[in-house]
């Protein structure tokens, strides 16, 4: 069903914040953060579109609130790819992501998971945290690197989401237990396989 037109432009009061992130929840999960302009978003909250710079400052900022996560990973992700190039990569993302995962922000990054695992309305949470701010930081970090760095960057990320599944929701031992040292010098050597693997026979335009 076709949602109401709001009409006017309605200036800065105590439900503009509120209005403007139910807008962004409602077109991030129905088109996906690349499909939607901070326009766009104004004009389904019915707000002048410098109110949104206004309360969250940029696009990033707001998608980071409309899902409602403490942090965001993708300067971390950068950081660590940008540390030494690709030799050691894998390691150097796997000891990125144990620390954001194992820090301050723990509870409520895995309140999030479990919300958007259990909630199928819930699901394009977890989907845009890892396309838009994990697949898409690894593309622009590696794009003029490596070659197919699309489908690369998917594999990685399936590796990441493996293990915050098993070590931190399942909790599977003795994964659940290793120290971040021994998780990145095991599983790192996977992800710098899938940076440097053929890949060109699953690409689509190969």
């Amino acid at each position: 069903m076709a949602r109401a037109k709001r009409t006017g432009r309605r200036t800065g009061n105590p439900d503009t914040r509120s209005e403007i992130l139910g807008a962004a929840r409602r077109l991030f999960a129905d088109e996906g953060y690349e499909s939607v302009s901070m326009r766009r978003i104004a004009g389904e909250a019915g707000v002048d579109p410098s109110l949104i710079h206004h309360y969250f400052g940029s696009k990033d900022e707001l998608f980071m609130a409309a899902i409602e996560l403490p942090f965001d990973p993708a300067p971390e992700v950068e950081a660590a790819l940008q540390a030494g190039g690709i030799d050691g990569a894998g390691e150097r993302l796997v000891h990125a992501f144990v620390r954001i995962w194992d820090g301050a922000h723990r509870d409520k990054l895995l309140a999030v998971v479990r919300s958007s695992l259990s909630k199928p309305a819930m699901s394009f949470v977890l989907k845009q945290l890892f396309e838009h701010r994990i697949v898409k930081t690894v593309q622009a970090t590696l794009g003029d690197t490596v070659d197919h760095i699309p489908v690369r960057a998917n594999f990685i990320a399936s590796q990441v989401f493996g293990l915050v599944v098993a070590r931190y929701i399942l909790k599977l031992e003795p994964l659940a237990s290793l120290g971040e040292k021994e998780l990145a010098e095991t599983i790192g050597p996977t992800i710098d396989r899938y940076l440097t693997m053929p890949v060109g026979h699953l690409t689509r335009d190969s």
